[in-house]
């Protein structure tokens, strides 16, 4: 086993089992099927069910030469180990050969945030028209990136109204978005009046980019959904129409929110369910605080922090 044909009904079948069974996103089986055909090339004509854990670690140090980041190693080496698993149980594998292989350790960089007064200047004062349907869709997306710290997929998911499959859409009667997330995860995030407003306002000019498809809340010129490459490229071209002196993407936006929100309350953990993140390790990562920060934090919260005044001490002669 391990030809062309055996490879596409295999990958075929596996993406099958995630979809229906374990009702991954279209977006997450699209990422596996990615790591598959690299699993596929790197096998170079080698069956499947021959492979063994030194292959592997042989891919894995091929994928870290090409100069791939870890964390994109990482995700390669979860859903080989996640198709190896699932051959297996169906009798086509007699092994896992993925089991137990680590990715290289990810250097623990962080992306940058906005100061707070740049993440104003992009909200308030990019020049744009209100008549104009794409200028108020990027400020509806822009706001609600902002506001709710929403992943860039997950902004393209957004369905104008609430489906029996959607994957998000958003209430403003409640000031609320409800969003699927990684590990098809759903989480309900508050909205901020800014972005229902800027919300209410695009939804007014929608209509004028709507064509064959209602469903999704935000449309491209062509009456589609939004890409990835279309927000991108957007929020770059707001943010320059703004004055702002950094590279914006729409991460920087998540990023922001996390730390903004994290700076003013200190509340770690209800950053974590905020942002959607299984493990609160992960948090600690993504958001930073400097050590004065945290010290008011810790004076402030616990019992024993502040001191009472200790009576005066006698010079020693």
């Amino acid at each position: 086993m391990g030809g062309a044909a055996d490879f596409t009904g295999l990958a075929a079948a596996f993406q099958s089992h995630l979809a229906a069974e374990r009702q991954y996103s279209p977006l997450t089986v699209a990422s596996y099927a990615r790591d598959l055909h690299t699993l596929e090339v790197l096998c170079n004509g080698k069956p499947f069910d021959a492979l063994r854990a030194a292959d592997i670690r042989v891919f894995s140090a091929r994928l870290n030469q090409r100069g791939l980041h870890p964390r994109t190693i990482a995700r390669a080496l979860s859903a080989w180990r996640g198709f190896f698993a699932w051959g297996c149980r169906a009798g086509r594998f007699s092994v896992n050969p993925a089991v137990g292989i680590r990715a290289p350790k990810a250097p623990r960089t962080l992306p940058k945030a906005l100061s707070v007064d740049h993440a104003m200047v992009l909200m308030d004062n990019a020049t744009h028209n209100p008549e104009d349907a794409e200028d108020m869709r990027d400020r509806a997306m822009f706001e609600l990136l902002y506001s709710s710290g929403l992943r860039l997929a997950e902004i393209i998911g957004l369905d104008s109204a609430p489906e029996s499959d959607s994957l998000g859409w958003v209430d403003e009667a409640a000031a609320e978005v409800t969003v699927t997330g990684k590990g098809n995860k759903t989480r309900t995030v508050p909205v901020g009046r800014q972005a229902i407003a800027a919300l209410v306002a695009w939804r007014k000019l929608r209509v004028l980019l709507e064509k064959n498809d209602p469903r999704p809340l935000f449309l491209s010129s062509r009456g589609r959904r939004v890409s990835a490459s279309l927000v991108r490229s957007r929020l770059k071209r707001w943010a320059q129409r703004s004055g702002v002196p950094a590279h914006v993407h729409p991460h920087v936006l998540r990023h922001s929110f996390a730390s903004h929100l994290l700076q003013s309350s200190g509340d770690l953990r209800a950053v974590q369910e905020l942002l959607g993140h299984a493990n609160i390790s992960t948090t600690q990562i993504y958001t930073h605080l400097d050590f004065q920060q945290l010290s008011r934090v810790y004076d402030a919260a616990h019992p024993r922090a502040r001191r009472k005044e200790s009576p005066a001490r006698k010079t020693p002669r």
